[in-house]
């Protein structure tokens, strides 16, 4: 059964960076796409940035300019670098495989 790990969530100022990571065990990496969603209090998950097998990437307009998703097929892991931290940003992060979703990293964004 695939599994979905994230991790590198936390407190962090207005402005400052955060990098989350998110493994995948017992699944097909390399060729999927892989995607980071978020989810705010009372508010409809969205989508973050995705990455394709061939490292083609699309952001969410909110985080454009912001952050940068990446991924290393070596260690079934895909990150998301994120920059320039804005209080709206604060959300449970998801990771997403084709098959299943992580557990969520909680994001607070707050001086």
């Amino acid at each position: 059964q695939v599994q979905v790990v994230e991790s590198g969530g936390g407190l962090v100022q207005p402005g400052g960076s955060l990098r989350l990571s998110c493994v995948v065990f017992r699944g097909i990496f390399s060729a999927y796409t892989m995607g980071w969603y978020r989810q705010a209090p009372g508010k409809q998950r969205e989508l973050v940035a995705t990455i394709s097998p061939v490292r083609n990437t699309n952001y969410g307009d909110s985080v454009k300019g912001r952050f940068t998703i990446s991924r290393d097929n070596a260690k079934n892991t895909v990150y998301l670098q994120m920059n320039s931290l804005k209080i709206e940003d604060t959300a449970v992060y998801y990771c997403k495989h084709p098959t299943t979703w992580g557990q969520g990293t909680q994001v607070t964004v707050s001086s």
